[in-house]
């Protein structure tokens, strides 16, 4: 890491602590706003004008330094590229060649690389791999930014397709004394799940002067480049996707009431309320979700939902007057609803009637996210000119693998 990378880091590092010190001095603000806001509604059935507007603000400025926080925190922990983790002669041949390729377009020593490998790529069939360097960093990166994918199982393979076999029988067993006769067991009912890889693409471009520019590490401006991208899409596919063409997010599977629960489906728990939490006792209902997964899942359990459902809930508290919702003490950390940390994604529905707007469980059992292995780059100098346009594409799956593993919030009477 050169001198200059390192006075970046301690930088960020510090500038997070300091917008950190600035929301934890904001939700001290906030509570005592919001109390007063309580104590209103107690004495005249409704809180002032001017309370409600100065609690909004508070709470904007709040979302704010904590997003500015995180942000910080994330760029100070971005480890930067070097090759110490990886073969150093294959990995130098390899960056060199792309690097040529990236800046002039000469792909001959890549041809030959990837010759090598056996794995060869014309540029009409789908471009070039990236170094494996620059494929760990926009890995790293997009579980550093992507908030399903950090709480996620995540596997990486070869092919096209990841199975996984289970048992729909469960597995037979008992007790049994030292010198006793064992009865035949039954034959394990098997099936199957399929995660097949979808393709993700982002297009990052660059000018002739950037890639005539000898400092301008081409490696780290890429994964800069195609990490949000990639992030973005892929945060929205693993709460809501269809399974067309992308992979399948949570939401999407059949939902039935959690009383009912069966495998393949995902339980809900119901508020009682058409778009809302009930008036009295809110708290409860989160109770009810926790521990309508069982101990194993609640060990590892994290709350999903969107900063909106976060700000309702953040007004509430317990019957000892204390909040229930409670920032971290650490930059960079997920804050936390009853002990659970919560994982802002703003792929999660709005509250409304009969919305599925809270999600709770172990998602790193229950959800699999599956990445193929390589990233993909095309050089395309001709389609924006005088740019020059970078086709960048991996292959990413995902699926619930274990329904009994995540539990549902719906907004609704039943």
């Amino acid at each position: 890491m050169t001198d200059t990378t390192s006075l970046e880091v301690k930088s960020a590092d510090g500038d997070s602590h300091r917008a950190f010190d600035e929301f934890l001095t904001g939700f001290e603000a906030y509570k005592e706003t919001n109390d007063r806001r309580l104590a209103e509604v107690e004495q005249r059935g409704a809180a002032d004008v001017l309370t409600e507007e100065k609690l909004a603000r508070i709470e904007e400025t709040l979302d704010t330094t904590k997003r500015i926080s995180d942000q910080l925190a994330i760029k100070a922990q971005r480890p930067h590229l070097s090759t110490t983790s990886f073969d150093p002669v294959q990995n130098l041949a390899h960056k060199s060649a792309f690097d040529g390729y990236v800046r002039r377009g000469d792909a001959a020593r890549l041809v030959k690389l990837e010759e090598k490998a056996l794995s060869v790529g014309a540029g009409q069939d789908g471009g070039y791999l990236v170094p494996a360097e620059t494929e760990a960093a926009v890995n790293r990166a997009l579980k550093a930014i992507s908030p399903i994918r950090a709480i996620s199982g995540v596997r990486q393979v070869s092919g096209n397709v990841y199975k996984r076999p289970f048992a729909t029988s469960g597995t037979d067993t008992g007790w049994v004394a030292e010198t006793a006769a064992r009865a035949q067991t039954n034959t394990p009912v098997l099936a199957e799940l399929q995660f097949p890889t979808m393709e993700i693409y982002a297009m990052p471009a660059a000018s002739s002067t950037l890639l005539d520019d000898s400092i301008v590490n081409i490696d780290e401006w890429l994964a800069d480049e195609v990490r949000l991208a990639f992030a973005e899409q892929e945060g929205k596919a693993f709460v809501t996707g269809d399974g067309i063409n992308k992979p399948k997010g949570f939401l999407s599977y059949t939902t039935v009431a959690n009383a009912t629960w069966t495998w393949g489906n995902l339980g809900y728990i119901a508020t009682g309320v058409a778009g809302a939490f009930p008036a009295s006792n809110p708290g409860d209902k989160i109770l009810d979700l926790i521990y309508a997964t069982k101990a194993p899942y609640r060990a590892n359990g994290t709350f999903v939902m969107n900063r909106s459902t976060q700000s309702a809930i953040r007004k509430m508290k317990d019957g000892q007057g204390n909040y229930l919702w409670q920032p971290s003490t650490t930059p960079g950390v997920a804050p936390s609803l009853m002990g659970y940390a919560v994982a802002e994604s703003e792929d999660m529905p709005d509250i409304a009637a009969n919305s599925l707007s809270m999600a709770f469980g172990d998602f790193n059992r229950g959800y699999l996210i599956v990445d193929r292995a390589g990233i993909r780059v095309l050089r395309d100098p001709y389609s924006a000119k005088p740019y020059v346009l970078f086709y960048t594409t991996k292959r990413v799956g995902g699926g619930v693998q274990d329904f009994d593993a995540i539990k549902l919030m719906k907004f609704s009477v039943t």
